[in-house]
């Protein structure tokens, strides 16, 4: 299964997901603190802190740097923090990426 149909299937029964609350979840997943797993993304405790309450949003190049940190799918990542993004400034667009050829 790939990660982009896990997190389609994720929102299909949850809801959309956030970038910060997908974070929180991968973090509880492994039973992991904010210090240990700030550390494991290179992150601050406090950046990491303010990523998972949605105060501060990645960029998509940091998001596609967790995505590998965290052997997840780059495009899902940054999805989610491009969408994260526009609905911040009110936006209420779905957001789909595609890789180009």
């Amino acid at each position: 299964m790939t990660t982009k149909s896990y997190f389609g299937r994720l929102e299909k029964k949850y809801g959309p997901l956030t970038f910060g609350k997908t974070l929180t979840a991968l973090r509880e997943s492994e039973g992991a603190t904010q210090t240990a797993f700030a550390k494991k993304l290179s992150l601050s405790i406090q950046n990491l802190n303010d990523i998972e309450k949605g105060r501060r949003i990645p960029t998509p190049t940091r998001a596609a740097r967790i995505a590998k940190l965290l052997r997840l799918s780059e495009i899902s990542l940054i999805q989610l923090a491009i969408r994260d993004s526009l609905s911040k400034e009110g936006f209420k667009y779905d957001v789909q990426l595609n890789l180009s050829s």
